[in-house]
């Protein structure tokens, strides 16, 4: 088994988290969970979402918990890359768009 700084067994114990704070862990918990009901979006659709933003974020738990997630959901893997696409493509596009603070700093200072 390839070793890495991740352990996949970790994301098991993310209900831990609140053993050293309670109050707070409860509080974050119950948060979460109220956030991923159907609402005006599906529970399918938050999955779907939490995957794309878990790429953006390159959180490796939340990746392997949504992929899981989605799964169980219906959610083909046709579905998961295309939104992997879009997190990339905001992703990229947000690192592209701040060109035009350096283009307006290099116009001022060739003034």
């Amino acid at each position: 088994m390839q070793k890495t700084y991740y352990d996949p067994a970790d994301l098991k114990k993310f209900g831990k988290i609140s053993e050293w704070n309670e109050a707070l862990g409860a509080k974050f918990f119950d948060y979460y969970g109220k956030v991923f009901e159907a609402g005006a979006l599906s529970e399918r659709e938050k999955s779907l979402i939490a995957l794309a933003v878990a790429h953006t974020i390159q959180c490796p738990y939340c990746i392997d918990a949504y992929t899981g997630d989605g799964l169980q959901r219906g959610i083909t893997k046709e579905e998961m890359m295309e939104a992997l696409h879009v997190a990339a493509a905001i992703r990229g596009g947000a690192s592209l768009v701040h060109g035009v603070q350096m283009m307006n700093k290099v116009n001022k200072l060739d003034m």
